[in-house]
């Protein structure tokens, strides 16, 4: 089996292309390098069976690269800016990939009869009115604020998404996937488990916007890696929409104490404003992929900490 994955060289991408590897299926990897990094390859650039491709999916694909991809089984599409500091930075990129990019693979998905799966995103929910969200929860999102270029893009992709599902029979699955962390997430990524642990392990302050009661539940990538692996091979699952999270939830100062705690360090926290259009609430409703995949995490937060307290202490 060959899987051609976009994005393959970001945080959950390379995780995502070795967890194929590992079950000798080649993989193609497709990424720009405006987020993602050959670090995180650099190892399986050695694997005969994985191949990268440097190449922006927003402009027209080439022959080549359209023959390779339709030599593929399995199209995931990862890439996108995911962290508010990078799409903030690319705010156009950003809604182009997530538009412009999806419309190109799902055209080849089409005509190829490939599987399609798209990696969406929690932030489809916006700040949600419904606490855990359920997939079948519409959202509360501002459609012109400053995060819309991510949530409004991502919402558009999941609706282009169905078309093809609908109209053009296109075997199609898609996954909301919640905050992931772990080892191999950027010191500078943006995102508060990497900015908390960062500052932590220099001695510095930990920064809360508003007043830490927002809460957020996050997920280790061992486990988003292996929902989104399920999601992808399992047949049968056309069309369906799955949430892929931890339902653990958490306040943000009590994850700034427990980092402290765990970085063994002298930092303190203070607060600042409230970012625009942050969400108050944040916890996945998992029992429709419990049902359909029989999955669930599996690593809990502590332990999940503790690892990529270690990983980025170590890769400084």
């Amino acid at each position: 089996m060959i899987v051609t994955i976009t994005g393959g060289a970001g945080f959950i991408g390379s995780h995502l292309c070795q967890r194929f590897l590992s079950k000798k299926t080649k993989v193609i990897c497709i990424d720009n390098f405006s987020t993602g990094s050959k670090d995180n390859i650099t190892k399986m650039l050695k694997n005969p069976d994985f191949s990268l491709i440097k190449y922006d999916i927003t402009i027209p694909f080439t022959r080549k690269l359209s023959a390779m991809i339709m030599a593929s089984q399995i199209i995931i599409h990862l890439a996108s800016p995911a962290s508010p500091k990078d799409y903030y930075r690319l705010p156009l990129e950003t809604a182009l990939v997530n538009s412009v990019g999806s419309k190109y693979l799902l055209d080849l998905a089409r005509s190829g009869k490939k599987r399609f799966v798209l990696a969406s995103t929690s932030e489809i929910y916006g700040n949600p009115e419904q606490n855990p969200q359920k997939e079948e929860y519409r959202g509360h999102v501002n459609p012109v604020g400053p995060r819309s270029c991510y949530d409004e893009s991502k919402r558009f992709s999941e609706m282009l998404t169905m078309i093809y599902y609908q109209q053009f029979g296109v075997d199609t699955r898609i996954c909301r996937i919640f905050n992931t962390y772990g080892p191999g997430m950027r010191r500078n990524d943006g995102r508060v488990v990497a900015n908390f642990i960062s500052h932590a392990l220099q001695g510095e302050d930990l920064i809360i916007y508003g007043d830490g009661t927002q809460t957020r539940s996050f997920c280790y990538i061992d486990d988003t890696v292996e929902g989104i692996y399920l999601l992808a091979v399992k047949p049968g699952l056309s069309g369906k929409i799955v949430n892929i999270g931890n339902p653990e939830e958490i306040r943000i100062k009590d994850l700034a104490n427990l980092i402290i705690k765990l970085t063994d360090s002298f930092s303190r926290y203070h607060y600042i404003k409230k970012v625009e259009d942050d969400p108050e609430k944040r916890c996945p409703d998992i029992t429709r992929i419990k049902t359909l995949l029989a999955w669930e995490p599996q690593v809990n937060l502590v332990d999940g900490l503790k690892k990529t307290i270690n990983f980025l202490r170590n890769n400084s």
